[in-house]
């Protein structure tokens, strides 16, 4: 088999050193022939998404979080720039609700296709945990502060270490201070690929 530029992308080492996809966003992935950019787009937001959930685990250790849908989510939320590629390059909405139902149609439970459309209204109501990290890794990944969904984020952790919501703020400040540092080489990381 010849590697073509979207294995490449979803195999890289580095740097950065990402960590690799879980098998399933990978075979569909694979499957929908998706832009290699993309490919290379979710490994550094699930690589972010990880290691905020790295540090969540011994800081928050009562924070109730599906991990594994955590990472899901980060790995395949903008799917749906298979079936609309020009959101790739430039602004679009389209591929939110295109890439929820892409997941359903190829048998990817509901509770794991919804980070496809929730991912950019995080300040929609009713938003889980879950989704709001998924949210704010893809915030961070470009270095970009998103002031109320950390709001929401710092609620969710204070109620679940007993602190202050200023408390809460300066841990979770640092992590993503630490984290934004890296967003250049994410983001050069994702320049290596093309959009087609």
């Amino acid at each position: 088999m010849i590697a073509t530029a979207l294995h490449r992308a979803l195999a890289d080492p580095g740097p950065p050193a990402l960590r690799p996809l879980p098998p399933r966003a990978v075979e569909l992935l694979l499957t929908l022939d998706a832009p290699p950019r993309l490919g290379a787009h979710l490994r550094a937001v699930h690589d972010v998404a990880a290691r905020l959930l790295d540090w969540l685990r011994p800081a928050y250790p009562r924070l109730d979080v599906d991990h594994d849908a955590v990472l899901f989510g980060a790995a395949t939320h903008d799917i749906g720039k298979t079936i609309h590629p020009e959101e790739l390059s430039g602004p679009g909405s389209r591929h939110e609700p295109a890439g929820r139902e892409l997941l359903l149609r190829h048998g990817v439970p509901a509770e794991l296709a919804r980070f496809a459309a929730s991912h950019a209204g995080w300040d929609r109501p009713a938003m889980s945990t879950e989704e709001l990290l998924v949210s704010l890794a893809d915030k961070i990944l470009k270095g970009r502060r998103e002031p109320g969904l950390e709001t929401l984020v710092v609620g969710r952790l204070a109620v679940a270490g007993n602190e202050q919501p200023w408390e809460a703020f300066m841990r979770l400040d640092d992590v993503l201070d630490g984290i934004g540092a890296e967003a250049d080489a994410r983001l050069a990381f994702q320049a290596r690929y093309p959009t087609g």
